[in-house]
């Protein structure tokens, strides 16, 4: 193998003997691993991704609506390479050699330049974190007219496609038609962020905006939010229909048409947008891995020490199916699950690389949040500290929820960069919020 080719990358490279961890994916596991094992002086640490800058999964609805501002909540990959001694790959994972043990990563293309050309990067351990893309469950047509919100470039694509629309449609008098489907966090979360940028339009003078939007979320359970307690699904839904939003429930959907959703009884939801949140699977490189086992939606089986039926291969977030031995189903593809697994790798990885015996990984629900914008917020009580076994059905909504829904991005800002730039971060956002609202429109 070239060796060149091998190293080339952004950030410091390791040199010695050392043992060559490679991470696929700089989610919030994958991120928050690098940044973790870059500490330990026995690990060659490396991070591989497309982008060229982190964000927090969970905020790319706001960011696809216009609420927030991709520069203000992005975080450069290789700034993070340089503080924390990781070395950073930019690129595609498009393969592994299991046998070699090396992962290919394509050409790295920037504005018709090729910056850097196809790779081949070896390892001595791998992690895959490469997360989960929308499941269109084989329905026609939504590869073809829906959008999706996985990742930070689909976020600002729908932001610079809808936009001008919805300012286009509030100056005409027409409506700006967007249908959601999927009714868990991410589709209630974007509707709700959907009104609130067209309340920010209605702000800064361009009446109508406002009136203009019309969301419809729709979903073939009979409930929103089937993960959270049967209370939080009825208070949000009652919440939606209060800011305007049309909830449909038991409804399936046949196809989707450039301008419309096809319903199976053959009614027609008129859309210009639609957004397809109905479901999620495990990224085309996990499910390309037919070496490794694999479970539902094709995410990869792994122990309770995070590895898989390679012993040299570890994985977590949405992509990694955990079934816990008290549980028939794996792990949700959650964040707060790919967070604490990142954190238990953290922790106990360099032990298992150096052959020592570590725990079992345990997880305990936290419980959850969901922010309907700066309308409302619910939060659901898990099944942790002296929760446990007690009140796990219970819910409480409002400010508390809100700031609930606020500290998870800044804890996870925190792990990132360190409690005071994590604080001076906050505050720089506070200030910038009341002096510069019109970034919200940027």
């Amino acid at each position: 193998m070239n060796d060149t080719n091998a190293k080339a990358g952004l950030g410091p490279s390791g040199q010695g003997d050392v043992h060559r961890v490679l991470i696929v994916g700089g989610g919030v596991a994958g991120l928050d691993l690098a940044g973790t094992l870059a500490g330990h002086k026995e690990l060659d640490v490396a991070l591989v991704d497309l982008a060229t800058a982190h964000v927090w999964k969970p905020m790319l609805h706001s960011i696809a609506a216009g609420t927030h501002d991709v520069a203000r909540v992005g975080v450069p990959y290789l700034a993070q390479a340089r503080q924390h001694g990781f070395l950073y790959h930019p690129g595609r994972a498009t393969a592994v050699d299991l046998d070699a043990r090396c992962v290919t990563v394509d050409a790295f293309d920037r504005d018709g330049l090729t910056l850097l050309p196809e790779r081949h990067l070896p390892y001595d351990t791998l992690v895959l974190a490469v997360g989960s893309e929308a499941n269109d469950f084989g329905v026609p047509g939504v590869a073809d007219h829906a959008r999706h919100i996985d990742t930070l470039h689909e976020a600002v694509a729908y932001r610079d496609a809808t936009a001008p629309r919805l300012v286009q449609a509030a100056q005409a008098g027409r409506p700006h038609r967007v249908a959601i489907v999927g009714g868990g966090a991410t589709g209630v979360q974007f509707a709700a962020e959907l009104l609130q940028i067209a309340d920010t339009v209605d702000d800064f003078g361009i009446d109508g905006a406002r009136a203009a939007m019309q969301v419809t979320l729709l979903d073939k359970g009979d409930r929103l939010l089937a993960a959270f307690p049967p209370p939080v699904s009825a208070a949000a839904r009652e919440r939606l229909e209060q800011l305007g939003v049309t909830v449909r429930l038991n409804v399936d959907v046949a196809r989707a048409e450039a301008d419309a959703l096809i319903l199976k009884n053959g009614e027609e939801i008129a859309a210009d947008f639609i957004v397809w949140a109905a479901g999620v699977r495990a990224s085309p490189l996990a499910a390309s891995l037919d070496a490794l086992e694999r479970g539902p939606a094709s995410r990869i089986v792994i122990d309770a020490h995070c590895r898989t039926s390679r012993p040299e291969i570890f994985a977590l977030g949405d992509c990694a199916a955990l079934t816990p031995d008290e549980a028939d189903t794996p792990l949700p593809p959650t964040a707060q699950v790919a967070f604490r697994q990142a954190v238990y790798l953290g922790r106990h990885l360099p032990a298992m690389i150096a052959g020592r015996s570590v725990p079992d990984f345990r997880y305990r629900d936290a419980g959850a949040l969901v922010s309907l914008a700066d309308y409302d917020a619910y939060g659901a009580l898990g099944d942790f500290g002296f929760f446990k076994g007690g009140i796990k059905n219970g819910f409480f909504r409002g400010r508390l929820a809100q700031a609930g829904h606020a500290l998870l991005y800044r804890r996870h800002q925190a792990r990132l960069h360190g409690a005071p730039r994590a604080a001076g971060l906050w505050l720089s956002d506070v200030v910038t919020a009341r002096t510069r609202p019109i970034e919200k429109l940027e």
